[in-house]
């Protein structure tokens, strides 16, 4: 009987692979960072073959790790950035240009047009989401347009679109298949949410050839379901393994989190801040300037509500990478508690724009109350401070949507190992913020996924009952002064807005 379900996470700096046992227990992990490209300000790329490289590698030592062959292996699911837009050629296999990453902000100017012409409201109803450069439209559409004969490759069929999860797929199934799931398909600012699939008008609109698209599948992929080009199953170590599930990575964690009950939220703290909430069965509207979005398809579609905010723990890369108060990141939690508060600085880390609720393309970073008294403890807190000052707002923005109150928040991703972070959001927050025992739910939705579809599992109630808490962070601070700190966030933001005008 197979032992583990594979888990590949395709994250925006890292690549890595676990294998989960039957008890929802890493067997085994491995890990590998890829290269960040600046190529100009704004601008954010990845390289497709070396993301594909750094996760086959992954792989392989992880098999190697627990001694595992394919046959120990049930079942392999994806969790993958998301909105991050890859173009290759479908004969060779060869990207056709560099991958242009979630956080790029290259096409704020068409964005800005789309919406002075009026139209958002429309493409927020067909959608869900709402006009900004983080979506993989309008990165296509500028592949499109700027890669040498692309377009008339890609209205032939030659070239093939896709985000991460696409890319992947491709290359485990050795160019066989070209398929995304629904929650992937979801965030392309081109699929439909009450149709389920390629919305023609925004195909229209953005001048996107249908036969550059994948086929749209399942989060949780059964065995009996057939793509065009075969049966969905990855290739490992030269055997082929069912490929049962493929989520999003911010949808995987909230089903990793066990969060199957409308209401249920989950916040994950990695390279940007990701907050959703389970909307139940249909598309919620939201009218806070978040995001409606499909949570996963299991045969019925689920959908969420999403507060996206870009840059969270990349701001300890900066103040690691960029200026040199840390040499490694898990340095920053005590060099932060090195003072008793932020003494009023307030970071607002808007490297590449602010996300929900201000979806602000042209804001950029800034720093404000500092003193000569200011030193690398205060900027180092006010860094973490930030990262909790802009889950809050999402928060409060998605309580006013959903009309009732958050009784507490599940969290998860790599800053969640920071207990000063932590405490803050849960002050801020004024409920409980709940951190699992395994935090890797990003990667253990995707097992779960797949591990269902092909009954390594039983049922979600099963699931469910693997969850547990590692620690609950209770609110100490007070309410007033929590608005307070809250105001002087807001006062911050604004000097941020609008600045790369």
């Amino acid at each position: 009987m197979p032992r583990y379900v594979l888990a590949l996470d395709q994250g925006t700096t890292t690549s890595r692979s676990i294998l989960f046992d039957h008890d929802g227990n890493m067997a085994a992990v491995a890990q590998k960072e890829f290269a960040q490209h600046f190529p100009r300000p704004g601008w954010v790329e990845h390289d497709p073959d070396e993301i594909w490289a750094s996760q086959a590698a992954t792989v392989a030592e992880v098999m190697a790790l627990a001694d595992a062959t394919p046959a120990d292996v049930a079942a392999v699911g994806i969790a993958n950035q998301r909105e991050t837009t890859l173009l290759w050629d479908r004969a060779t296999g060869r990207p056709v240009a560099p991958a242009i990453v979630w956080q790029d902000r290259r096409t704020a100017a068409v964005c800005d047009r789309l919406r002075e012409d009026g139209r958002e409201p429309e493409i927020v109803e067909r959608t869900g989401l709402l006009i900004d450069p983080y979506f993989s439209g309008t990165k296509l559409a500028w592949l499109l347009d700027n890669v040498a004969g692309a377009r008339d490759r890609a209205e032939r069929g030659e070239l093939a679109f896709g985000t991460v999860d696409s890319w992947l797929v491709y290359k485990l199934s050795e160019h066989r298949l070209h398929v995304t799931d629904a929650t992937n398909a979801s965030r392309t600012q081109l699929y439909n949410l009450a149709t389920g699939d390629w919305d023609d008008r925004m195909l229209e609109l953005l001048r996107i050839p249908r036969a550059c698209l994948p086929q749209i599948v399942p989060s949780l992929i059964r065995p009996d379901h057939e793509a065009r080009g075969g049966a969905l199953e990855a290739m490992i170590e030269g055997r082929p393994v069912p490929l049962a599930g493929i989520g999003g990575d911010q949808q995987a964690a909230l089903f990793g989190q066990a969060c199957f009950e409308p209401g249920m939220a989950k916040n994950t703290y990695g390279t940007g801040c990701f907050m959703l909430m389970n909307g139940g069965t249909q598309p919620p509207v939201s009218h806070n300037r978040l995001l409606s979005t499909v949570a996963w398809d299991d045969g019925k579609v689920s959908y969420a509500l999403e507060g996206s905010v870009f840059v969270a723990g990349a701001v300890v890369q900066w103040l690691r990478d960029g200026l040199g108060f840390i040499r490694e990141s898990s340095e920053v939690e005590a060099l932060a508690r090195s003072v008793p508060d932020s003494d009023g600085v307030y970071l607002v880390p808007a490297f590449t724009g602010l996300g929900s609720p201000h979806w602000d393309a042209h804001a950029r970073g800034v720093m404000v109350g500092l003193t000569r008294g200011t030193t690398r403890g205060h900027v180092a807190r006010a860094a973490l401070e930030g990262i909790a000052f802009q889950s809050a707002e999402v928060l409060d923005a998605m309580r006013r949507d959903a009309g009732h109150p958050l009784v507490e928040l599940r969290v998860d991703g790599g800053a969640t190992v920071n207990d000063l972070l932590m405490q803050f959001q849960a002050d801020l927050l004024g409920v409980p913020v709940v951190r699992p025992r395994i935090r890797e739910t990003t990667a253990l939705g995707a097992a779960y996924l797949a591990g269902l579809a092909t009954g390594f599992w039983g049922s979600r109630e099963e699931v469910a009952g693997k969850w547990q808490a590692e620690r609950t962070f209770e609110p100490r601070m007070s309410r007033d002064e929590a608005e307070a700190r809250m105001h002087g966030w807001s006062r911050a933001v604004e000097r941020a807005r609008a600045w790369s005008d």
